[in-house]
């Protein structure tokens, strides 16, 4: 049994190699409405595996996301298929014993078993398979007894919200030792082998000042930041629906530090890199979204792909389609995401990931420093930054809610409408996208500081022309030195 992905391109690509028949197959996916990067069984005779197959393409007409979603169930079912196939099953014959003996498998017996929380999201995509199966007759029912709301597949564990966050001194360590390639000293490190260091900073300040989820701001365009057109010292805004979870309309703000922090990648860094890449844009111009008017009115793009004329809301562009979206720049062809790379159009959370690894490791390298602050057991993810958004937001305004209240209590004008235009946690749910209000209580636990309400709580954090972690970690080193020789 082999995977594969939809890929329109390779077969375009290659026009000599394929010819009518690619023709046929690229006709055949735009009649069937059948996405690239869509999961693709086949057995070893190439014959579509059912009913995985018919699962996923389900699934891509629902909506979910190819290169993320689809790409990492397809994993899971590939790993379940194979296993049943060796015990002489599949999906339609499998019996409960021989998931519980996957489970089994998968968190005890394999040389590298998975916990729990990674099982249960396994679990979860298996249920959700079966039940399908369940729901289309290919199944009289789950081969899974259900016990109140859980099966066998469960572990049963009962988990909170996994909400982590940084302290200000910890958020520039990371910002600036780690991601920026400096020293404690707040030198340049020749040791330094990352890439654009100002580029990982200005997304780590867009991620905590805005309280986006990474592949929202991963994805964002330079017009949504107005890169190039608003003045200086001005916060923007823009919405977010394509690239939300769940496709859950808001509306995205950035304050100006974080713009200043994106401002400087785009003048010092991204020139080089998009001038590295126009040529093969040039060679790809078929396969691209390529822009030809930016309507900042409308927040629209007019452009050509695929021989028509197009035109898209910035809000209505997925990730799949921001990642091939181009405009002709000073050197060519360049991509119009904020965030690219070498030789890349848009970073995948992948290359993220990478870079936010290489980072944990300068960081833990200095651990045992006494400039370095206290770090966690486990390593940051960039999804933390929005959890400390979250949390200093919601502490400011309970703050200035319980100033309200005390003054308007004196004076009587409160009334209900007013207690809940000001809900701190409506607020902040409303900011991040939160599909209730509940999801936002879990954070009440971990509320700790004072802070600014999104300017001026976040004015200190942003790169901008403040503090680099240096300086902030000899005036701390400073004051408990001060503090000890008064006791003395």
């Amino acid at each position: 049994m082999d995977l594969f992905f939809v890929s329109r391109a390779r077969v375009q690509e290659r026009p000599g190699l394929f010819g009518r028949v690619g023709e046929e197959a690229v006709r055949r996916l735009d009649f069937r409405a059948l996405p690239d990067r869509l999961p693709v069984f086949v057995d070893d005779q190439m014959r579509p595996v059912e009913p995985a197959c018919s699962w996923f393409r389900h699934l891509a007409y629902m909506g979910r996301d190819p290169e993320d979603t689809l790409r990492h169930y397809a994993y899971i079912v590939l790993r379940l298929m194979e296993f049943l196939a060796e015990r002489g099953r599949d999906l339609g014959t499998a019996a409960e014993s021989d998931l519980v003996a996957y489970r089994r498998s998968r968190i005890e017996l394999q040389d590298a078993p998975v916990g729990g929380t990674v099982w249960d999201r396994e679990a979860s995509v298996i249920n959700t398979l079966l039940d399908w199966m369940v729901g289309q007759g290919l199944r009289r029912a789950s081969p899974l007894r259900a016990v109140g709301s859980t099966n066998p597949l469960s572990t049963g564990m009962s988990r909170d919200m996994d909400i982590r966050h940084l302290t200000l001194r910890q958020y520039v360590f990371f910002r600036d030792v780690g991601l920026g390639g400096q020293t404690l000293d707040g030198e340049v490190d020749r040791a330094f082998r990352g890439q654009a260091p100002n580029r990982s900073r200005a997304a780590a300040d867009l991620a905590l000042t805005s309280g986006m989820r990474p592949q929202e701001w991963s994805t964002t365009l330079l017009p949504e930041l107005a890169v190039g057109t608003r003045r200086p010292g001005e916060g923007t805004e823009f919405d977010l629906q394509a690239c939300a979870k769940y496709k859950k309309h808001r509306v995205a703000y950035v304050p100006p530090d974080a713009l200043t922090s994106v401002d400087r990648f785009v003048l010092v860094e991204r020139p080089e890199m998009a001038e590295s890449m126009a040529r093969t844009l040039e060679r790809r111009h078929r396969d691209l979204f390529v822009v030809v008017e930016i309507d900042y009115a409308r927040r629209r793009l007019r452009g050509r792909w695929q021989g028509r004329d197009r035109e898209f809301a910035w809000s209505a562009m997925p990730p799949r389609l921001r990642r091939i979206t181009v405009h002709e720049g000073p050197g060519g062809l360049e991509p119009l995401a904020v965030f690219i790379g070498h030789g890349s159009l848009m970073l995948t959370s992948s290359s993220w990931d990478r870079v936010r690894y290489q980072a944990w490791d300068r960081m833990t390298a200095v651990r045992g420093d006494e400039r370095a602050p206290q770090l966690p057991q486990k390593r940051w993810r960039f999804h933390d930054l929005r959890h400390t958004f979250a949390l200093r937001l919601l502490d400011f305004l309970m703050r200035r809610a319980a100033e309200r209240e005390h003054t308007a209590s004196r004076v009587g004008t409160a009334t209900l409408a007013e207690h809940i235009a000001f809900n701190p946690l409506l607020i902040v749910s409303r900011r991040l996208g939160h599909a209730s209000p509940a999801v936002t209580y879990e954070y009440l636990r971990y509320l700790e500081d004072t802070m600014s309400y999104v300017d001026a709580a976040f004015a200190q954090w942003a790169a901008g022309d403040g503090d680099t972690y240096a300086d902030i970690a000899l005036r701390a080193l400073r004051v408990e030195e001060a503090g000890h020789a008064a006791t003395r």
